[in-house]
């Protein structure tokens, strides 16, 4: 979709996991120690993660999401019989070490020099976060990092999804929502944002309202997009 333009765009929302952050990257530094374990690990670690979301949100029992990763591992370790206290630590400790991917600094840089308001919108616990923008190198280019934490449900309820309107003053119209979570793209949709979805494993689309109003690999495409090539 390289003649994909969004025009009025004014600020640009992204989600973290899985499009800022590589999740898998954590179970992947733990190579030494899961050997050839780490990505089912890593694969059913994440399901489980969003699935407990999705769950505490319906039961109305929230509870923030360190806990959630940490509860998602656990489940991951038992079904793997990785059992392993230190183990577990060290991954959790990983957690907090994502690597962006690689477009990722260079993308945020080129919004930010054109004038673009940059913010996350994650179901991340502050903290959680926080040390992800640092360890990253992204940190400073953000003008917010918005958490589920402001308003005690995860995404997709529409509640979260108010948050960056309320922060930049702005319409949803007026942003451009990047998730590469398909859910979450479409839910933002629903929403009102603009909406790109980050299709960077080549997913089948999700059957559920409202779609994208676009299809993207990777973030190095969006500065085009928006008008800030």
């Amino acid at each position: 979709m390289s003649d994909l333009k969004l025009s009025g765009i004014r600020a640009c929302v992204f989600d973290a996991y899985g499009t800022l952050f590589d999740v898998n990257s954590a179970a992947a530094q733990a190579k030494d120690a899961l050997g050839e374990k780490w990505q089912p690990l890593a694969d059913l670690w994440r399901s489980k993660q969003l699935q407990y979301t999705w769950l505490r949100g319906l039961m109305g029992r929230h509870a923030d999401f360190w806990q959630v990763t940490g509860d998602a591992l656990d489940y991951a370790l038992a079904s793997l019989n990785l059992e392993d206290p230190a183990l577990r630590e060290r991954l959790m400790g990983l957690y907090l070490k994502l690597s962006a991917y690689r477009e990722v600094k260079d993308t945020l840089t080129r919004l930010k020099a054109g004038g673009m308001k940059l913010a996350i919108l994650s179901n991340g616990a502050p903290a959680m976060l926080a040390a992800a923008a640092e360890n990253s190198g992204i940190a400073d280019l953000l003008d917010a990092i918005l958490s589920v934490e402001e308003v005690g449900v995860f995404k997709p309820h529409p509640s979260v999804y108010r948050l960056p309107a309320q922060r930049f003053g702005l319409a949803p119209g007026d942003m451009c929502f990047l998730s590469s979570n398909a859910w979450d793209a479409h839910a933002a949709k629903t929403f009102g944002f603009r909406v790109l979805w980050c299709n960077r494993f080549g997913q089948a689309p999700e059957r559920i309202p409202e779609r994208p109003d676009g299809e993207i690999a990777t973030l190095a495409a969006l500065p085009g997009i928006v008008g800030m090539a």
